[in-house]
């Protein structure tokens, strides 16, 4: 198939002239004016476009014509907009040329020299374009069990899946609130032998302490007031899979003790109950807690957890993950575009930046979810700064690196919660949208204390 090109032009003869001259090269597309241009593109997407700047209303100012490129581009990154001059608007040109115009042509029109602007703006469009589809593709290829992740310490998580999932010891999975623990743990049970039996998940800190051990062990009827009939507890329910408990770290200590009788025995006793079962099931936890300083305040069990962490899988977070912002964003953005917005065609490049620079201390649920919204809000072809809302960003960290942004932006916004909660931990956890332990960790890293991240200005 010829390669199409839309020619904008106010001068009907000259689109005329141009399109038989170049019938034998491309399929030509015509347009006298932007609004014009745009419906044309949008309509038959262009691999290249020839733009005179000079369109009504005002074909003498090239501010119609620099407006359309804008479009133009904005529309399609990948499109060659090769814009016309005259001979004495080189500065015109240069300008086009900054602002991502292909090419230049002067007045008047060389044919033989159009062509080889054309064709090499054809050609250098069709490698651009397989080499996106190429991207697309290995991105999805290289997704790992639901996960994607292109970064060295996501690389080293993946390993470390596939080598203990062919084992049955007990793994203890470690990580921020929204680093996807329960993703991995479900990619260990996938990938293990039990990959065919039942996965059972389980919050410890989802459940009142009251209703945890029947949720847990089960319970015989008239166990309890309520108890009609005889339940089967989550532990059972994974027989001959895998049980995952996340959140391991808020156990109540009288439960803790009968875990470990399970990891020990693989027997259980429901409440109530008075005979042992055998339960033939793999155990994961997870956590977001520090469950060595748990250990050193008598609130979590040593014996619990060197049984729990037989082996250790540490999740990095997203800020710790170079080059996987990106990769995710576009993602959640095929996922979501897919499902009520196919007109979007990516993110504009003030976008990519603003989510590169963003500190992400929710992670990578907070970036599916603020690219879900964006979805929703963005009015135009592309996703904006703005429809992330990120566009305002805490200010003064011009000139700094992006390990020394980053690391000013989680100082500036812990400073904001801290102040804003009256250096209550927990509020400022919750306004921050992390686990109280991420944000004693992230303080740590950033030398705050208590008293200085609430005061400072």
């Amino acid at each position: 198939m010829k390669p199409t090109l839309l020619i904008v032009d106010d001068d009907e003869s000259i689109r005329t002239q141009m399109k038989w001259a170049l019938r034998e090269d491309c399929e030509t597309l015509l347009a006298e004016d932007r609004n014009a241009a745009l419906q044309a593109a949008r309509e038959a997407q262009p691999t290249a476009v020839l733009l005179d700047l000079g369109l009504p209303p005002q074909p003498n100012d090239t501010r119609e014509g620099f407006a359309a490129l804008a479009d133009l581009l904005s529309d399609d990154p990948l499109r060659k907009v090769i814009v016309i001059t005259g001979q004495s608007e080189k500065e015109n040109a240069l300008q086009a040329i900054g602002q991502g115009a292909y090419d230049f042509l002067t007045k008047p029109i060389d044919i033989a020299e159009l062509r080889a602007v054309l064709k090499r703006a054809f050609y250098v469009a069709r490698l651009e374009r397989e080499y996106r589809a190429l991207q697309e593709q290995t991105a999805t290829a290289e997704g790992f069990e639901g996960m994607l992740g292109a970064s060295p310490p996501m690389q080293k998580v993946f390993s470390a899946v596939r080598k203990v999932a062919a084992t049955d010891a007990p793994v203890l999975i470690l990580g921020e609130s929204g680093t996807g623990k329960e993703l991995v743990a479900l990619a260990i049970h996938r990938r293990s032998p039990r990959g065919r039996g039942p996965f059972v998940a389980i919050n410890c800190s989802a459940i009142p302490e009251q209703l945890l051990e029947s949720e847990l062990f089960g319970h015989e009827k008239g166990a309890f007031t309520g108890a009609h009939i005889q339940r089967k507890g989550r532990i059972e329910l994974a027989e001959g899979g895998t049980l995952f408990l996340d959140e391991i770290g808020e156990l109540p200590a009288a439960l803790q003790v009968k875990l470990l009788r399970f990891l020990q025995d693989q027997e259980i006793e429901r409440v109530g109950g008075r005979s042992r079962l055998r339960v033939n099931a793999r155990m994961i936890a997870a956590t977001n807690a520090d469950l060595k300083q748990a250990l050193a305040a008598n609130r979590f069990r040593e014996d619990l957890y060197f049984r729990l962490a037989v082996v250790v899988i540490r999740i990095p977070p997203l800020r710790d993950r170079p080059g996987d912002v990106p990769l995710l964003a576009k993602a959640f953005l095929r996922k979501y575009a897919a499902e009520g917005n196919p007109a979007l065609a990516g993110f504009s490049p003030k976008a990519l930046k603003a989510l590169e620079s963003h500190a992400w201390l929710g992670n990578v649920r907070e970036l599916e979810n603020r690219v879900k919204r964006a979805v929703i809000m963005a009015e135009g072809r592309q996703v904006t700064a703005r429809d992330l809302e990120l566009e305002t960003l805490p200010s003064g960290h011009e000139g700094l690196n992006l390990k020394e942004a980053r690391e000013a932006v989680e100082r500036d916004l812990i400073q904001r919660a801290l102040r804003l909660t009256g250096n209550n931990m927990s509020k400022a956890a919750e306004e921050l949208g992390i686990s109280r332990p991420t944000l004693y960790e992230l303080m740590d890293k950033l030398n705050l204390r208590k008293t200085e991240a609430g005061e400072s200005g």
